[in-house]
This record gives structure tokens, C-alpha cells and sequence, in this order.
């Protein structure tokens, strides 16, 4: 697993109920414990939205531009107006004529409802905090997290700039497009995770997503199987319990169940070749990503 904190970019996919936003808070912490110079971002339509990474993070806010909530981890919103802005001010001769065109309530209605400009805003943006540098040279942020918002954002984060360059071939917004494409693509600057249950639908969900990440060229670094339950039993000993407890009603019965199917879970994505770290489940009074973090181990 902390081979993929090697990277400059890691993007955190799954679906919605899985964990996945507070597994990238958790490796985020990871990273910033390591020493290295951390922004955590979660993307979303407006930054005044209830933030979800927020609560993972224990802080009470998010923006559109970073902010310390940690030693070495700072955290941001991504949002589609805030890379259309960097990208008019980049673009425009003039940095006022870029202020201007995002007061026209006209231009504002078009970024957001043209089709494809609010993932370009996005990916824009994340390639715009990526690039930053500091005064000596040095990146700004050594790693950027992303919590994607829903599967398959990611792909659709490499769709779309295709279906761009199949229409725009040149100028500004084609070489964007491409810059943005190749830093998804580059599996030395970029890799993925797909975050996961210990349960049959949703591994079934994370296989075909782990599928798209390779069909659109996106580095693909692991599963993160979450919430798995600690399986008290070794050797014998369950083969006792299931004798003891057969065609009884007794308290706990039902864990025996989500032993198995966390068994099968795991079984079936060995399956498929493909790396896995696991998670137990954790009670914590506090953000439950600090006390994930020390808890990630090597895929296997």
C-alpha cells in the first residue's frame, strides 16, 4: 500500500456507502505522517455543499482553495468554476478580461450546462494543484488524494477529454485537455484504488470498475477491501462452532455469515489477480480516518 503514496496523484474510487471517502482521509494522514507534503480534495458541483471529507477529516469546512487542517496535509474542494477561472486567467491575454467573462451571467450558464466543461473545470483544476510549485522548484504538494464522488467518476474524468480532442484538435483548450489526459494516463505520476465491502454485489461492482479504470488507460494500483470482520476462529475451532451452534438460536449467530461472506469476498478478488489491502473494522469516537491510517498494510 505505500507504494502507491509514491506517486504524485492518487485517485480514490468507489461506490457510494463503501468508505471510500474516509479511506482517502485516512490515506492522506498516511502519506502526511510519512513526512510528505499532503492535499487531500473531494470534488464537488459547489463548494458551500456539506462536505463529506470535511467530517472525515474532523474539520469544519472546505474551500475552493487549500487549507491546513493537519501537519503536512492540507485539504480542497474541487470545483468545475474554479478550474473554468484558472483556465480563463491562463488563457485570456488580460487576467481582468478572465474576471470579466465570469460575471457574465450568460458564460456562467454556458460552463455549467455545456456538456463535458464541468468535468474539464474539474480535471483543469486538479491539474492546476498538481503543477503548482513552491518558490525553490519543489511541488507544492508532494501527493494529491482524490475521493471521486461516485463510481466511475474517474472514468469518466478520462472519457471526457477524449470526446473533446475528437472535436477540438488545437488552441488552448485541446493542449489542456491533453496535459490533463497524460497525467491520468502517466502510471508514474498517477495511480488508482478502488475501495470495496466485504460483500458480494459490491465486489462484483468494484471487478467491473477495476475494469473501466484499464479500459480508459487509467493506473490501477489496488482494492481496498473495508469494514472487514475479525474472524475470531482458527484451524478447527469453526468447525467446532458450527456443531455447537447447529439448530440453535443464539446471541451473535449472524456473524458467522459475514465471516463467510468476507471469506468468499476476499476468495473472489484473489480471484481475479487483483492486489488487495484489507480494513478491518474500526470503532473510533473521533475521525475514523486517523484511526484507519496506521492500519493499512501491503496489497497481497
Amino acid at each position: 500500500m505505500h507504494d502507491l503514496l509514491t506517486r504524485r496523484t492518487l485517485l480514490v474510487n468507489g461506490k457510494g456507502g463503501v468508505g471510500k471517502t474516509t479511506v482517502a482521509a485516512a490515506l492522506a494522514h498516511l502519506a502526511a505522517g510519512m513526512g510528505k507534503r499532503v492535499l487531500v480534495a473531494e470534488i464537488a458541483a459547489d463548494a458551500r455543499a456539506a462536505s463529506p471529507l470535511a467530517r472525515a477529516l474532523g474539520h469544519p469546512s472546505l474551500d475552493e482553495e487549500p487549507a491546513r487542517v493537519a501537519p503536512n496535509l492540507s485539504a480542497v474542494v474541487l470545483t468545475p468554476a474554479a478550474g473554468h477561472v484558472r483556465f480563463l486567467r491562463e488563457t485570456l491575454p488580460v487576467g481582468k478580461l478572465a474576471d470579466l467573462a465570469l460575471r457574465t451571467a450568460a458564460i456562467r450558464r454556458f460552463l455549467h450546462a455545456a456538456p463535458t466543461l464541468s468535468e474539464m473545470g474539474v480535471l483543469y483544476r486538479l491539474l492546476d494543484l498538481v503543477r503548482a510549485t513552491r518558490a525553490g522548484g519543489e511541488p507544492e504538494h508532494e501527493l494529491v488524494v482524490v475521493d471521486l464522488p461516485a463510481t466511475g467518476h474517474a472514468l469518466g474524468l478520462a472519457q471526457v477529454p477524449t470526446t473533446i480532442l475528437q472535436v477540438i484538435h488545437a488552441g488552448p483548450i485541446a493542449a489542456a485537455v491533453r496535459e490533463g489526459l497524460a497525467m491520468l494516463r502517466d502510471g508514474a505520476r498517477t495511480t488508482s484504488v478502488v475501495v470495496t465491502l466485504p460483500e458480494r454485489l459490491p465486489v462484483s461492482e468494484a471487478s467491473e470498475l477495476v475494469a473501466g479504470l484499464r479500459r480508459h488507460e487509467i493506473p490501477f494500483g489496488g482494492v481496498v477491501l473495508n469494514r472487514v470482520p475479525r474472524d475470531p476462529f482458527v484451524g478447527e475451532e469453526r468447525a467446532a462452532v458450527d456443531a455447537l451452534v447447529k439448530g440453535r438460536a443464539l446471541l451473535g449467530m449472524r456473524t458467522l455469515p459475514r465471516l463467510d461472506g468476507a471469506r468468499a469476498a476476499l476468495a473472489r478478488l484473489r480471484e481475479l489477480s487483483l492486489p488487495v489491502s484489507l480494513l478491518d473494522e474500526v470503532a473510533s469516537e473521533g475521525p475514523l480516518a486517523l484511526a484507519l491510517a496506521p492500519r493499512f498494510g501491503p496489497l497481497t
